[in-house]
């Protein structure tokens, strides 16, 4: 059987099957508690080299004590608690324990100042936060404007700042609490995602929508947990940088990795490449996400890491943005692999991508469906993708349009992947969907094309397009050009307002290390970019930076 007959295969043959009932806690914890309770559930290193660890055991153990703690404090089903900590434990316990009592997990990034902080809480109503050292402040000082925060709840060193301590809300003196029995459709996350105009809106994600995530993580992560490191014993690893507090460190890493049973370390420190190898090495990573902005830092600092580090590498999921085809070489001659891209957003997630290996119709390790470089990938299995124009309708192949996903699978089931809603927020809801809201199309706001192999090329947000000189550009291609020149760590390209063409081109770039800003460099990063791209796509104007200004998900802003 070629790639493209099982990629079929596997994409028709696709059935979702999600139970009427259904617990994130139960399916990610509980489980595992009563079936491996001594597995490694989280690996813990802190950024001044001490090491922790938790067993499943001991995760569900602290979930049930914390649940029965947060049902003394009121939490009820359907209220919303904040969790407001990075990478560590005591995060994944918190978000067991609040999907046990059918609450409302919302995580918060730990780099919200106040103002931030206090319009969350306060929008989402929220009536417990649990924070820890690097957090208390900030949720302290948002409180005066936050009704409905009840109580904080401190983890870490920041005992002792707060109304209740982690240890006294763990005493073994509680009783557990009874698990609330949810449905499939209830909510457990709220994650405010930020647009590009008017305030951030909250996406209210179900319990199904964990299932929903599967087929896309499992192939991008090349069939994890189970290829041919589990046949030489090796147990799968996950590490990745992005933060818990976002869809890519708890939808991509955290909840995915806990379902399967698997371990994943937490690192709660800064990025820096150099460490990050130096992390997989010493934890034996086998698995993990880094952004492209991770991975072209690492590439930049590290170009040969195989022949530095021990690695045991399998397989690597990027997001956020274009790889570009520059990475992508990177990662087969110098990792040895190849870089899954992987496209999709809070609202639904894990969509498209690709699938470096896969299975074969008799369970034997073959090749999946090829990364083709500058391409975001196909439509992972379950899921019915498609480009739509203004009115709903699907574009012909080749012709750009909106990137967007039916509510019904290939087969006509639904797809449980869909969060269910914005929170008090019905107008921007109905403004996501094109047609009868039980048989639509949920829109991206991300502009492509489909090929004949149904492979997507991305060409940009639709907010983020731009015509200069009557041309329609993208971004993202000029940028992966300039990433290819050795003088360059990093490339944004924007339009400039012009008066005659309307925009042109302009590019802000990093760059590397022992290269100095000069006209002649922007006349070479010019010939660079012409030389390669339509004569149109190059700068008209580049100006150099120290850094680029990324949010905190790891993209350019």
């Amino acid at each position: 059987m070629n790639t493209t007959d099982r990629y079929h295969t596997l994409h028709s043959g696709l059935h979702w099957q999600v139970p009427h009932r259904l617990n994130i806690a139960e399916a990610c914890c509980a489980r595992w508690a009563r079936e491996t309770p001594n597995a490694v559930a989280i690996r813990h290193e802190h950024e001044d080299g001490r090491r922790t660890q938790c067993t499943y055991a001991e995760l569900q153990r602290d979930a049930e004590r914390l649940s029965a703690t947060l049902r003394r404090l009121g939490v009820a089903r359907g209220d919303r608690v904040a969790i407001v900590m990075p990478q560590r434990i005591e995060t994944a316990v918190a978000h067991m324990a609040v999907y046990r009592l059918g609450a409302i997990a919302m995580p918060l990034s730990m780099l919200f100042g106040p103002e931030a902080l206090a319009y969350r809480l306060q929008h989402s109503e929220a009536v417990v936060a649990i924070v820890d050292e690097g957090t208390v402040a900030g949720v302290l000082a948002a409180r005066a404007e936050c009704p409905a925060l009840r109580h904080v709840l401190a983890a870490g060193e920041a005992q002792g700042r707060a109304d209740i301590d982690w240890a006294d809300a763990l005493a073994p003196r509680r009783r557990p609490a009874a698990p609330v029995p949810t449905l499939a459709d209830d909510a457990a996350l709220l994650i405010y995602t930020s647009g590009t105009t008017g305030p951030p809106k909250g996406a209210l994600i179900p319990h199904r929508a964990l299932i929903g995530n599967l087929s896309g993580f499992v192939c991008s992560q090349d069939w994890y947990p189970s290829m041919s490191g589990a046949r030489r014993g090796e147990a799968p690893v996950f590490w990745s940088p992005a933060d818990w507090a976002w869809t890519g460190g708890l939808w991509d890493a955290l909840l995915p990795v806990l379902y399967f049973g698997q371990t994943i370390v937490a690192y709660q420190g800064r990025f820096d490449p150099v460490r990050a190898f130096e992390l997989m090495q010493r934890h034996g990573v086998t698995h993990s996400f880094l952004f492209p902005t991770a991975l072209k830092a690492m590439m930049k600092a590290v170009p040969a890491p195989r022949t530095q580090y021990r690695l045991k590498l399998r397989s690597v999921m990027s997001a956020g943005e274009s790889v570009g085809d520059a990475v992508l070489a990177w990662g087969r001659e110098a990792l040895g692999l190849t870089i899954n891209e992987m496209f999709g957003q809070t609202e639904i997630n894990y969509i498209v991508g690709n699938c470096g290996r896969s299975l074969d119709g008799e369970g034997r390790e073959a090749a999946g469906w090829p990364a083709r470089p500058g391409s975001m990938g196909r439509p992972y299995p379950g899921h019915r993708i498609a480009v739509i124009d203004d009115q709903g309708r699907e574009c012909p192949r080749g012709t750009p349009g909106d990137v967007a996903v039916h509510r019904r699978d290939v087969h006509g089931h639904p797809d449980p992947v869909f969060f269910l809603g914005y929170w008090k927020n019905d107008e921007a809801t109905r403004a996501k969907f094109t047609g009868d809201p039980a048989d639509s199309w949920c829109r991206t706001g991300d502009m492509a094309v489909m090929d004949e192999d149904g492979y997507l090329w991305y060409q940009g947000r639709s907010d983020d397009m731009f015509k200069a000189a009557g041309y329609r550009i993208g971004p993202s291609e000029i940028e992966n050009c300039l990433l290819k020149h050795p003088s360059v760590a990093n490339a944004a390209v924007v339009p400039k307002p012009d008066t005659q063409r309307g925009a042109v081109v302009k590019a802000y770039v990093v760059l590397a290390a022992g290269h100095t800003a000069s006209d002649a460099l922007v006349e070479a990063l010019q010939q660079h970019v012409r030389g390669r791209l339509a004569p149109y796509e190059y700068p008209k104007e580049i100006e150099f930076i120290d850094a680029l200004p990324m949010t905190t998900t790891g993209k350019v802003q």
